[in-house]
């Protein structure tokens, strides 16, 4: 194992760019968090009421209608036939988080995720073990049950337990109930299952995977050949798996990170020192050497 290996997480990094350098994505996904809960709060909270709504559905300045497209279908199941502004609503979002990658959602828009960061964080500073990890395909059965669920019992199943729609009425009516789901969700990560919530579970981070399959923004290791193997990438990621193909491919393999299970949180970006990953396009063809091959110790990546 090299000395850089061993080395603090993101310690080239801040030597390099400086702290805030190397937690610049970090720092706008909190304020884009932050930023997007506050509008959905400032009419319960200031009588400012420029967003109605939740995350779910919402009416903005009473024009521009937001439907969570995952609610659609759930409702689409039960029978319900949703109205021409849900309709339109789950167009938007839809189409957006399809050109952008959909879960940028998780990432940058859900307030259940500074929970589950934070769990994370815990998790690393009191050295706890990996604990029980999901098989990757439990979150599509839990996204197929909720459907079923949805269809069998005429209602909008994910809506009863969801931790960021509980999260909000919690924020809005006080201490109950909601804040046992928040707690919850922050113990399996830290106690159960590592980074388990998101990366095995939700339903919602699933739907969005599926919708953002073939975005267009991408992570690139566009500059892979200068690597050093300090495997801090891997240690930030949220979902580690999707680094290994772009970032250890031959000449003629992309540098895209293609997965739809990837989160564009940018964390590789902001803990790379020597800069290996960008925000790019899926139509990025730029010809990209592949990573000189060192002694390393291989992460396994779940």
């Amino acid at each position: 194992m090299s000395v850089k290996s061993q080395l603090p997480i993101a310690a080239e990094a801040i030597r390099e760019k400086g702290w805030l350098g190397a937690h610049r994505f970090l720092i706008l996904r909190r304020a884009s968090q932050v930023f997007f809960l506050l509008l959905f709060l400032l009419g319960p909270w200031f009588g400012l009421w420029w967003v109605k709504g939740n995350l779910a559905g919402s009416l903005t300045f009473d024009i521009l209608p937001l439907t969570d497209p995952f609610v659609l279908l759930q409702s689409f199941l039960a029978g319900h036939w949703p109205a021409a502004t849900a309709l339109t609503g789950a167009a938007i979002v839809a189409a957006v988080y399809a050109l952008i990658g959909g879960r940028v959602y998780c990432s940058w828009v859900c307030p259940i995720n500074p929970v589950t960061d934070a769990a994370h964080w815990l998790h690393n500073k009191l050295d706890l073990q990996k604990g029980w990890q999901p098989k990757r395909g439990t979150r599509y059965w839990v996204f197929a049950a909720v459907l079923l669920v949805s269809a069998l019992t005429g209602t909008i199943a994910w809506e009863f337990v969801n931790p960021v729609t509980l999260l909000h009425r919690g924020l809005v009516f006080g201490f109950g109930f909601a804040w046992v789901a928040v707690v919850a969700v922050f113990l399996f990560d830290l106690v159960v299952s590592r980074r388990g919530w998101c990366a095995h579970v939700c339903p919602v981070g699933t739907f969005y995977g599926l919708l953002g399959e073939a975005s267009v923004l991408r992570v690139s290791a566009a500059r892979r050949a200068d690597c050093d193997d300090c495997l801090d990438c891997f240690a930030v990621c949220p979902e580690p798996h999707v680094i290994t193909p772009a970032l250890r491919g031959s000449d003629g393999s992309t540098p895209l990170i293609l997965s739809g299970d990837c989160t564009n949180c940018g964390r590789c970006i902001d803990v790379c020192a020597p800069a290996v990953f960008e925000f790019a396009h899926r139509f990025d063809s730029r010809p990209t050497p592949a990573r000189r091959e060192r002694n390393r110790v291989e992460v396994p990546v779940s």
